[in-house]
């Protein structure tokens, strides 16, 4: 069996758009017919340009190449090009097509992913949603009440949720590492308490930030925020600036999560170095899920836990699911429940009561609606998250839109 045929559906969620502004999956048929799917969490370069990087990956080091190989053709993708680094948009291509191999050596041996990554260590896995605005709340308002926060907290605390996560801690810029406002640190506080005081202790409260800080700003958001006992504080300084987050790890309580952006385990492992204690692998760019299974592995002989992140489609989220079954250490997975998330899936997966039962048909145990997925095909050329150029302001309170801002005239 040898993989034969690349497609690739570049597809947009409807609005609001939650797990940004499209979704790239791609398809692998093997020259025996067997289909397995991925999903690419890069968004580096515009879709049109990613989707030539992920069909030169697929045709330069994995075409013809038996499923199975997966170790192989990570290090042609890896190493070939004189690079021997990581290198966020040849992996993210190369994590999504990863992940189709898994998909089609499960349906190939008739069983779940998670089977062959070790067998089943998890029945069920924890899951987490961030806080996204109910039916008759206001938008973009929303983002910066924390009374409506606690509303769609108790909301999913009601579904079963045990961990809510929300990020009112103002604009991310491409400008790198800024001091918080003291609009920023205030409602900051203010979201922290009126979200515990409203879920008291029937839910973990997940501080979400996107590197936005300086290790100095980002000491002074953890003073803020940890009487409120949350359990992890978000990626508190950029992404490059490992340096900087030991400085924050050694100033707070509050356990530092990290590896939205981080990708293959030389990151991972560099951020373990410097106080990260649960890693956030996002398997549509940290390298696919043979990958993943090593970071798991380092974070397990460091006494870390992990918790995949999900800011994309349910390819990549059906995948994380596997992973989160097979794995001693996790700690909690992220999911978005939206109904095109679940209709792309055709309703594979699920949360029920608050956690997802672990797969049972084999492969990834989803059927994509592939007419659905090019039924809404995006169009445009932003980027699938982006940072403002503006740089943040400290005499009036700025919103972070929650990764779909609103179109403005």
């Amino acid at each position: 069996m040898r993989l034969a045929d690349l497609d690739v559906i570049v597809t947009a969620p409807p609005a609001p758009g939650w797990g940004g502004r499209y979704w790239i999956l791609v398809k692998i048929t093997t020259d025996t017919g067997i289909v397995g799917w991925g999903e690419c969490y890069a968004s580096s370069v515009g879709p049109k340009a990613m989707e030539a990087v992920i069909r030169d990956v697929f045709e330069r080091h994995m075409a013809g190449e038996a499923p199975e190989n997966v170790e192989r053709m990570f290090r042609r993708a890896y190493s070939s090009g004189f690079t021997g680094r990581p290198d966020l948009t040849v992996i993210g291509a190369f994590s999504g097509l990863e992940i189709a191999c898994w998909d089609i050596l499960g349906k190939h041996y008739d069983r779940p992913v998670w089977a062959l990554l070790g067998g089943k260590t998890n029945d069920r896995v924890r899951a987490y949603s961030y806080l996204y605005p109910m039916a008759h709340h206001a938008l973009p308002a929303f983002w910066g009440d924390a009374n409506m926060a606690a509303e769609a907290a108790l909301d999913l605390v009601g579904r079963g949720y045990t961990a809510v996560k929300f990020d009112p801690a103002g604009p991310y810029t491409m400008r790198g590492g800024h001091q918080p406002s003291q609009y920023d640190i205030g409602a900051s506080a203010r979201f922290c308490q009126t979200i515990r005081k409203a879920v008291g202790p029937k839910a973990d409260l997940l501080f979400g930030t996107h590197g936005q800080f300086t290790a100095a700003g980002a000491i002074r958001m953890a003073r803020a925020i940890e009487p409120f006992d949350p359990l992890w504080f978000e990626e508190p300084v950029p992404p490059d600036a490992s340096a900087s987050m030991a400085k924050v790890a050694a100033a707070t309580s509050v356990p530092i999560a990290t590896g939205e952006r981080l990708t293959t385990k030389a990151e991972f492992a560099d951020a373990l170095a410097h106080g990260a204690t649960i890693l956030q692998p996002a398997l549509g760019r940290a390298g696919g899920m043979w990958e993943a299974k090593k970071i798991a592995i380092l974070a397990e002989a460091a006494g870390a836990q992990m918790a995949p992140h999900l800011y994309a489609g349910p390819i990549e989220w059906a995948a994380n699911i596997h992973l989160s079954v097979s794995i001693p250490n996790l700690l909690i997975a992220e999911t978005i429940e939206t109904p095109f998330h679940d209709a792309l899936i055709k309703g594979a997966i699920r949360v029920e009561d608050g956690y997802i039962p672990a797969p049972t048909a084999p492969g990834l145990g989803i059927e994509v609606d592939e007419a659905l997925a090019r039924a809404h095909p995006y169009n445009g050329d932003g980027l699938h998250l982006e940072m403002q150029e503006d740089p943040p302001r400290y005499d009036a309170p700025q919103l972070f839109e929650g990764g779909a801002p609103m179109k403005k005239d």
